[in-house]
């Protein structure tokens, strides 16, 4: 059975929602980061090198980043292709694969900026003109994708919404959703399916 290694306080609550709205059967690990550092423990670099997660486990077979995770569990158990679109489609695949990989390509280093700087005293106005600048940027850019919509590629939820989920959900910790109400309501949205609180159930976020 798949096994995910589920890092508290991070991105893998995120791939846990996603199993929970596949329906797959998972074995769930879950580890808990140095209060100081901040960093998982070495627990979870026996499984992975980089101590990261997600990561997951399927036999003998260990995948690690977020991205590549969704497309594996996506083939594993998704065939009938509800959450994603054929290749078939090759621009409708290509559009899909950009937002499935945005979240990590783009948007988390100027959130993990502001994260860090919010624990200094005395924070570089450099990088904080920077990334603030960027997480504008890329917050405006989500919400001109996301429009009326219910979801990032419109009225059907996409693999690629597990990863934006997650940037938005981080967005709003960090107090950056104020001027994004269509944000705000889709994280909420999000947070409310029964898929999600199952997720929950099973893992602390």
């Amino acid at each position: 059975m798949l096994t995910i290694h589920h890092l508290r306080i991070g991105r893998s609550i995120f791939t846990v929602w996603l199993l929970e709205e596949l329906g797959a059967e998972y074995n769930l690990k879950e580890y808990l980061r140095d209060p100081v550092t901040m960093r998982a423990g070495d627990d979870l670099k026996e499984i992975h090198p980089l101590g990261k997660s997600p990561v997951i486990e399927d036999g003998d077979f260990v995948l690690s980043e977020s991205g590549a995770i969704t497309s594996y569990l996506l083939e594993k158990y998704d065939t009938d292709m509800n959450l994603s679109p054929a290749r078939s489609d090759l621009q409708a695949w290509a559009r899909y694969s950009q937002w499935l990989h945005y979240s990590e390509a783009s948007v988390f280093a100027p959130l993990l900026i502001n994260m860090l700087l919010m624990r200094e005293s005395t924070p570089s106005p450099l990088l904080s003109g920077f990334s603030q600048a960027e997480i504008t940027l890329h917050l405006d850019h989500i919400a001109q994708q996301l429009g009326e919509n219910e979801f990032i590629l419109g009225d059907k939820i996409s693999g690629a919404d597990f990863g934006i989920s997650y940037a938005v959900a981080m967005a709003q910790r960090l107090g950056q959703l104020e001027n994004h109400p269509t944000l705000q309501a889709y994280i909420g949205r999000n947070m409310a399916r029964p898929a999600f609180q199952a997720a929950l159930g099973r893992a602390v976020e």
